[in-house]
């Protein structure tokens, strides 16, 4: 049969508090390069889903161009109905 001693106990504290701060050392070095592994793969994912295509245009880098929609010809029916001017009604 075993007996807990206080050196043991102290021992065992030890081996956790090295490997948990280790770990941490570890993920520190290592979670930025998985994480930028895994955002270009997603960022290759949504190109391939999106058909991504380079613009072939002949803009400069840095150009800012707008284009605008063209107005929609605004078409009046009057033949909906005429129009009815209401008044409120006190209580």
């Amino acid at each position: 049969m075993y007996e807990a001693s206080f050196t043991g106990f102290l021992r065992t504290i030890l081996i956790i508090a090295l490997i948990y701060y280790g770990l941490k050392v570890i993920g520190r070095m290592f979670f930025p390069v998985l994480f930028k592994k895994m955002m270009k793969n997603v960022e290759k994912k949504v190109k391939e889903q999106q058909g991504y295509q380079q613009p072939q245009d002949n803009t400069k880098v840095g150009e800012t161009v707008i284009e605008k929609k063209p107005k929609p010809t605004k078409e009046s029916n009057r033949s909906v109905g005429e129009y009815v001017d209401y008044e409120e009604v006190d209580e």
